[in-house]
C-alpha cells in the first residue's frame, strides 16, 4: 500500500533551513537505496537543492541531477524536477509543491512548514491521500 509521510518542522536548523531536511531526506533515501523525484516548487528551488546536495559533507556524496533534456537517469539516484519538467515518478517523492503528487508511487514525503498559518495546503494533501487509501505517517523533525 502506497504511503504519505508528512515532515512537520520544528528543530531551529530546519526552521532556519526547511531545504536541509529535504537534503537530509534525499540521503536517507539514497542510503537506503531508493531512487528518488523531488517535485521542486520552482527553478530556483531546484538549483538551491542542486547547490545544497553538493554541500552535504565530506563523506557524504549524493548523485543528483536537474530534470531536464541531458539527465543520465540510470546515475541520478536523487532527481530534481522544476514545475516546468515531466519527470517519470519514481518509487520515492519527495513533494515541495502545493498540489498533491497524482499517479503511482511507493511513497510520497511530504515537508511541513514551521509557520502555523503556511499548512492550510498540506492539510488538505493529507485529506486527498487518506481518501486515496494511502497510509499516512507524521514525523516531527
Amino acid at each position: 500500500m502506497p504511503r504519505a509521510d508528512f515532515y512537520l518542522i520544528a528543530k531551529d536548523r530546519f526552521k532556519a533551513e526547511p531545504l536541509r531536511l529535504v537534503c537530509e531526506l534525499a540521503r536517507k533515501a539514497y542510503e537506503a537505496n531508493l531512487w528518488t523525484l523531488v517535485l521542486a516548487r520552482d527553478a530556483a528551488q531546484a538549483e538551491q537543492l542542486d547547490d545544497m546536495l553538493w554541500d552535504m559533507g565530506e563523506d557524504a556524496y549524493i548523485p543528483h541531477q536537474i530534470a531536464g533534456a541531458d539527465v543520465d537517469e540510470e546515475e541520478a539516484a536523487v532527481l530534481i524536477a522544476p514545475p516546468d519538467v515531466d519527470a517519470p515518478l519514481r518509487p520515492l517523492v519527495i513533494n515541495l509543491r502545493d498540489a498533491a503528487v497524482e499517479g503511482a508511487f511507493d511513497r510520497v514525503l511530504e515537508v511541513v512548514p514551521a509557520d502555523e498559518s503556511a499548512r492550510e495546503p498540506l492539510r488538505a494533501r493529507w485529506s486527498q491521500y487518506k481518501a486515496r487509501g494511502l497510509e499516512l505517517k507524521k514525523f516531527d523533525m
